[in-house]
């Protein structure tokens, strides 16, 4: 099972993060806090990552970029 695509919603402490296959199927549901994000994305290959557009997500995409 590979991981295309996940989406990251963000929020003050717990991010909820979802990831599909290839058929476009349910692959990856995790609830992590943020001290956990960057860590969880360092071990996953590289693929696309859509997050939530506010004001926090700048430093956060910096760290999993």
């Amino acid at each position: 099972m590979t991981i295309i695509r996940i989406g990251l919603d963000t929020s003050k402490h717990v991010f909820h993060v979802h990831g599909v296959d290839g058929d476009e199927q349910p692959a990856l549901r995790r609830r992590l806090r943020r001290s956990q994000v960057e860590k969880f994305f360092a071990k996953l290959p590289p693929t696309r990552i859509g997050l939530e557009a506010c004001g926090g997500v700048t430093s956060l995409g910096a760290g999993v970029a």
